[in-house]
């Protein structure tokens, strides 16, 4: 089976997008190699763990616990069980430093993603994590990408092309209808900290979502319309676009996932099993 790397940020990233993705290529016999910038065990962002932090009375130490919100926005059950297991993986224990990875030999490269400005901003702007995209594109790797991981390959310009690698592929994202929904949530639930949902925000004069992960990886592309979502009237597209239903290893209705030939891209959390059993095909058409 092939080695897959998974770069991530020393901390708040999606543990969502990492446990179910590493999860399901494990089960499938790959073996799933991190790395993080020098070397340490990443962490995920914690609100999306426990959910505390996700209330109107989030900020306040002997209410914190009790969560009402927070047990909906947080990770689901399922993949508070993947995340539980892969904290005992010791591949994620002991993550290599960014550099040596991008190295090191790996046949494939997973992005994924997490939102949280604090933590993931070092990852979305590190040019070796770009490198690393830049690497696997050039020699036709598989390259699996989610959420705001399609960022990090949007960003990644070959020096060669001039161009994004993504310039001429077709890809979703975490589309600006998903994070603005979860924006407006935030900004009443969260109101001390009401911009947590977004990683970088509009300044004065921008026009509105033009900071979006949509609006960003669109600007990446050979043509806007390679940027897909779903169709309204298509099969589930309400259980697709809601923001609530999520897929399963059985379910992928709620899933909305994009393949262009050996790059597979998806939009959040809610599609995650959906997109690493479609990456995982991938790898398998490639064994």
């Amino acid at each position: 089976m092939v080695t897959v790397l998974m770069p991530l940020p020393a901390g708040d990233f999606d543990p969502t997008e990492v446990a179910v993705s590493w999860q399901v290529l494990a089960a499938a016999g790959h073996t799933v190699v991190f790395a993080t910038p020098s070397g340490q065990t990443g962490q995920a962002d914690d609100l999306m763990v426990t959910g505390r932090g996700l209330d109107p009375w989030g900020a306040v130490p002997g209410l914190r616990r009790l969560t009402v919100v927070g047990r909906v926005l947080r990770a689901n059950a399922a993949a508070r069980a993947a995340y539980a297991a892969l904290l005992e993986d010791q591949a994620f224990a002991a993550p290599l430093h960014w550099g040596a990875a991008r190295r090191g030999a790996y046949d494939a490269l997973v992005l994924p993603g997490g939102h949280r400005a604090r933590g993931m901003r070092p990852y979305l702007e590190s040019p070796e994590v770009q490198q690393m995209a830049i690497d696997s594109f050039r020699v036709g790797k598989p390259v699996g990408a989610i959420c705001h991981g399609v960022l990090v390959a949007a960003r990644a310009v070959d020096p060669v092309t001039q161009c994004s690698v993504l310039y001429g592929r077709r890809t979703t994202a975490l589309t600006w209808a998903l994070e603005r929904k979860a924006w407006g949530i935030a900004r009443y639930t969260r109101f001390w900290d009401s911009n947590y949902y977004r990683t970088y925000v509009e300044e004065p004069g921008q026009r509105w979502g033009s900071m979006s992960v949509q609006q960003e990886v669109t600007r990446a592309l050979a043509d806007p319309a390679d940027f897909a979502d779903v169709e309204k009237g298509t099969p589930d597209w309400r259980r697709k676009t809601s923001g609530r239903a999520r897929d399963t290893l059985v379910d992928a209705r709620p899933a909305f996932v994009v393949r262009d030939g050996s790059y597979v891209s998806a939009r959040w959390p809610g599609d995650v099993h959906t997109f690493a059993l479609t990456f995982a095909g991938v790898l398998a058409e490639r064994a």
